[in-house]
């Protein structure tokens, strides 16, 4: 006859008293679990290892220096016997049974009365997987089916959509510096579960393809700005689409507040009552050097790094940026959106005391397929520029940390 399947189900321990027997590495890896359930833990070992030790140490779990006695299980709810001795294994299962307390053995599992299951967590989910089979039970595969899950819950990939909790408003996510692998485990889950997804021109566009297709995909380089600027533009689209009930994702390039007009937008959210949620990204300030083999410190070489943006040249009246103090910084400097003004940053660092031989490379597209490196010098980058003709997008570092890594020409 074919063993009756074990039935799945969830113990609220909250105050409830456990039993763990053993303090292992058995005890080790389950105990975490039944502190976050708020379970009233009593351990009953002569030893524990270092972790379960601090457990007992911080208050988290009662522990008995002893080996397992008849009566431990008296008024438990739960028990878990992990003990290295068979004999005292099999008293303590005799006595969960006599008690009715459900019991689960680390040696023995067919002798068990409960069975722990492979779990994981994502956003307020817990996922539990158990063999149905007990001839062909294998811990690996079951893990490696709750991994699977997991994973595909946290990246969008496993798409469930929520309906009676979700609510409208308003994500800035930040996608990365390009790479679709390189976005957030949260940003992706939150680009699956959008209603319209909002996108600037640099943000991870291979991620765009993957969506289910009721969702809007708005390309914020064509919204019509009418007598709006394109930054306000944008704010009434995250606006209106809020307002209609919907789930937005805002999807930047890099991370929403480098250089991102994040707060802009969290500004106008906020004065319009629109909930929003911000996910930090992956700056190409320092991912996109790192893939070229660039490293913005090193020791011995940098020990700090300053990013500045290359929009507004030193010399328009309206930079922010104190150059001459830049030329003096030892470090690294990494430039963005600087492309059509490095000959004049170049130019000015130099007369501010930046030697001319301090090099220089230009990573277009980083992190993409299309990414490529370009070597230069202050003195030369403006003519190797036009005539290699580097185009935005493009990350620019200057330092002595270009020559550092495995990619440098010089």
């Amino acid at each position: 006859m074919a063993e009756n399947p074990a039935y799945p189900v969830g113990l609220r321990l909250t105050g409830r008293k456990v039993v763990v027997l053993g303090g292992g590495q058995v005890a080790q890896r389950r105990l975490p679990a039944l502190i976050a359930a708020g379970a009233d833990i009593l351990l009953v070992s002569p030893g524990a290892t270092p972790s379960v030790e601090a457990m007992a140490d911080a208050g988290e779990i009662t522990w008995a220096k002893r080996p397992y006695t008849e009566g431990d299980l008296a008024d438990a709810w739960y028990a878990l016997i992990a003990t290295s001795d068979p004999e005292a294994n099999t008293a303590a299962s005799a006595e969960a049974e006599r008690h009715r307390v459900w019991c689960v053995r680390s040696d023995d599992a067919d002798q068990a009365t409960a069975w722990t299951p492979a779990t994981g967590h994502s956003e307020g989910v817990t996922v539990a997987v158990l063999t149905t089979n007990a001839k062909g039970r294998d811990p690996r595969h079951t893990a490696a089916i709750r991994d699977a899950v997991v994973e595909g819950l946290r990246d969008g990939t496993l798409v469930a959509p929520h309906h009676r909790t979700r609510t409208s408003g308003v994500a800035l996510v930040g996608g990365g510096p390009g790479d679709p692998d390189l976005i957030t485990v949260r940003g992706r889950r939150l680009l699956a579960e959008a209603d319209v997804v909002i996108a600037d021109r640099l943000g991870p566009r291979d991620l765009l393809a993957e969506l289910p297709p009721h969702v809007e995909v708005i390309d914020a380089a064509k919204i019509p700005y009418g007598r709006f600027m394109a930054q306000e533009a944008i704010n009434n689209a995250l606006i209106e689409h809020a307002k209609q009930g919907k789930s937005v994702v805002r999807l930047k390039g890099g991370d929403p507040y480098v250089f991102g007009r994040g707060m802009e937008e969290l500004h106008a959210l906020a004065e319009a009552g629109i909930p929003c949620t911000v996910v930090p990204g992956i700056s190409s300030s320092i991912s996109v050097p790192g893939a070229a083999g660039i490293p913005v410190t090193h020791r011995g070489v940098a020990h700090e790094f300053t990013v500045v943006s290359g929009h507004v040249a030193p010399d328009d009246e309206r930079s922010l940026v104190d150059w001459p103090a830049l030329a003096r910084l030892t470090g690294t400097l990494v430039i963005l959106m600087g492309v059509d003004k490095i000959g004049k940053i170049a130019e000015t660092l130099v007369a501010h005391g930046k030697p001319a031989d301090t090099p220089v490379a230009l990573v277009q597209e980083g992190t993409t397929a299309a990414q490529r490196r370009v070597d230069a010098t202050l003195a030369t980058v403006a003519e190797t520029v036009r005539t290699q003709e580097v185009r935005p997008p493009a990350v620019i570092v200057i330092g002595e940390v270009v020559n550092v890594g495995p990619g440098a020409t010089a």
